[in-house]
């Protein structure tokens, strides 16, 4: 058993602060000193998410933190998790499963039955083992979201945990942010923050050292580390902040053969699971990109679709880019298209979604003029449009079923509904962009399951996260999954629902080489060895390695094992002085 005993909370100054590969650092560092140590991130706000073993959904971010502690993701590490799916309403997932559709108030009068939630699993995690680090989500200074807070300060208090706050310095003012951070927000908050670290700093530390003496000097409250701009570090996203049109994926290595191959992802709107493409990523001579407009597909030698938790949405967003004419053309020329999820799904004739399209008001729109199911539709719908009824009002949660016996729970602790009506009272039918022989209709349950099966002699694994249910499929299917055909195959185009199918090694490898053929990349060999999961437990060790050496290890430890110092100041706004609280 190891001496160590305690919990830390990481907050960030801002969204992609760095909390997420702070924490799964932490994490690794501390599991490779023999410590029992487990992640929580309370409420999650990403669709970037990954599928339990037991059929929950939790952040993707979370999932990366277990496997740094040498955990199988479990949904107790992220009890909460909002997926956007629109500017105003998140799909719910609580304890790993879909409850409903909400929008910002909605989700703030829950906020009494979603702290049970978090309170007893951390409670729970902190029984079972020695250290839990703690993930806060966005920044603790959004003082409008105080009083409903679940995972940043209102977290720190209800658990009495001492509190980091991390800042990217990439970004310019840091000092300003940390200050601002700490002076921002109520005494009893400011008097768990314990101090700081900076992270993605490029240069000499001596020149920064003045700049943090005066933060000290400020605030009371030491610098533990400055964490260097590694350019050698990717790991998977917590959100979509990182992919930036034009920004490449990873740090390819160099190619084994004799040429490049080239992939434009299409960086969709409502993106989910933007992590299957680093798994191409990992390639070494595949430099991948972030694209957002029809030029940047033109030259790639492979466009993948990424899922979307907004489907029809995002399909409107790309016919209103062009990118869906230069999709057709690509295939019209047999050069090589790939669709995960929702992108399989836009790849299809017609997609009826019932569930996750929000459409705006609009006059002359009724539940008459749409179809019901796909078989009631007659013929396609024109392309280029879509036709979509009145949005219904919110789920129906028994809200008040929180925590009784009889309710359906996930894993122990207070219950959580799992159900809920649709927000959309009825389906929207939208043409699809008619490049596969497919149909889709979207309906409830929702699929959250893992995964394995082959592809011809190759073993396949990964993970299916999706409402949406093929209705018909008119091609050749590309998978085996669970003993039934899944996925497309036409010419050069192929779709999957399956997350993650790309870090299957072997099967990604021969894959790519057809993908090359089909390019024209004759030049082009996968490496023989290359493995995504070792790629990412190396980049864990180094993430790791970089903390050890870049923070303070000793005062990192007495936060975790005595919690906030008693003598910290509070800054008083009015005047901007310190003073002792």
């Amino acid at each position: 058993m190891s001496p160590l005993r305690g919990a830390l909370l990481i907050a960030g100054t801002t969204s992609d602060a760095g909390k997420s590969v702070v924490v799964a650092g932490i994490c690794r560092l501390l599991a490779r000193r023999g410590v029992r140590v487990a992640p929580f991130k309370a409420q999650n706000m990403s669709n970037n998410s990954v599928v339990t073993l037991d059929g929950g959904e939790i952040g993707r971010a979370q999932a990366l933190q277990a496997r740094a502690c040498g955990l199988e993701p479990s949904v107790r590490f992220n009890p909460v998790l909002l997926k956007p799916g629109s500017d105003r309403r998140s799909q719910l997932v609580v304890r790993g499963k879909a409850i409903g559709t909400v929008g910002a108030r909605d989700y703030f009068t829950r906020r009494r039955q979603l702290r049970e939630v978090v309170a007893h699993e951390l409670a729970s995690l902190r029984s079972e083992f020695e250290v839990v680090i703690c993930e806060g989500a966005g920044s603790p200074a959004e003082i409008n979201l105080r009083a409903t807070d679940l995972a940043n300060m209102g977290l720190a208090r209800a658990a009495n945990l001492p509190v980091l706050v991390v800042g990217d310095i990439d970004r310019g003012g840091v000092l300003a942010h940390l200050f601002g951070t700490v002076a921002v927000l109520e005494p009893e908050d400011q008097q768990l923050i314990s101090g700081f670290l900076v992270n993605k700093f490029r240069g000499d530390v001596a020149l920064l050292q003045p700049g943090l003496d005066q933060l000290t000097a400020l605030t009371g409250r030491p610098t533990l580390g400055v964490l260097p701009f590694a350019e050698g570090l990717w790991l998977d996203a917590e959100d979509s902040l990182g992919t930036v049109a034009g920004t490449p994926v990873g740090r390819p290595g160099p190619p084994h053969g004799t040429e490049w191959l080239t992939v434009a992802a299409v960086r969709l709107p409502r993106i989910s699971n933007s992590t299957d493409i680093e798994a191409l990523a990992c390639e070494p001579g595949v430099a991948v990109r972030w694209a957002d407009g029809p030029d940047q597909l033109v030259t790639a030698d492979l466009v993948v679709l990424p899922g979307s938790k907004a489907t029809i949405s995002d399909l409107e967003w790309l016919r209103a880019k062009g990118i869906d004419e230069a999709l057709r053309a690509r295939a019209a020329a047999g050069r090589p298209i790939l669709g995960i999820c929702g992108g399989y799904q836009m790849l299809g004739r017609r997609i009826v979604d019932g569930i996750e399209h929000q459409p705006p008001t609009a006059p002359g729109l009724g539940p008459a003029a749409v179809p019901a199911r796909i078989e009631d539709a007659g013929a396609d719908p024109a392309p280029h449009s879509h036709t979509c009824c009145r949005e219904g009002g919110d789920p129906d949660f028994d809200v008040a079923a929180v925590g009784s016996a009889s309710t359906a729970q996930i894993g122990a602790g207070p219950a959580f509904p799992d159900g809920g009506a649709a927000t959309v009272t009825e389906p929207c039918l939208a043409a699809g962009l008619g490049l596969l022989d497919l149909e889709i209709e979207f309906a409830d349950p929702k699929i959250a399951r893992q995964v394995t099966g082959h592809s011809g002699p190759m073993p396949v694994g990964g993970y299916e996260i999706h409402h949406g249910r093929v209705q018909h499929s008119g091609d050749t299917p590309w998978l085996t999954i669970d003993g039934q055909p899944e996925g497309s195959v036409r010419e050069a185009i192929w779709g999957t629902h399956v997350h993650g199918l790309l870090e299957s090694d072997t099967f990604r490898r021969a894959w790519l080489t057809e993908v090359a053929a089909r390019a024209g990349r004759t030049g082009f060999r996968p490496a023989p060895d290359t493995s995504v999961a070792a790629v990412r437990t190396a980049q864990l060790d180094l993430l790791a390695d970089l903390i050890e050496q870049h923070v303070d290890l000793d005062a990192l430890d007495a936060l975790i094992a005595r919690g906030a110092p008693t003598d910290l100041p509070v800054i008083r706004t009015e005047s901007a002085g310190v003073v002792t609280g």
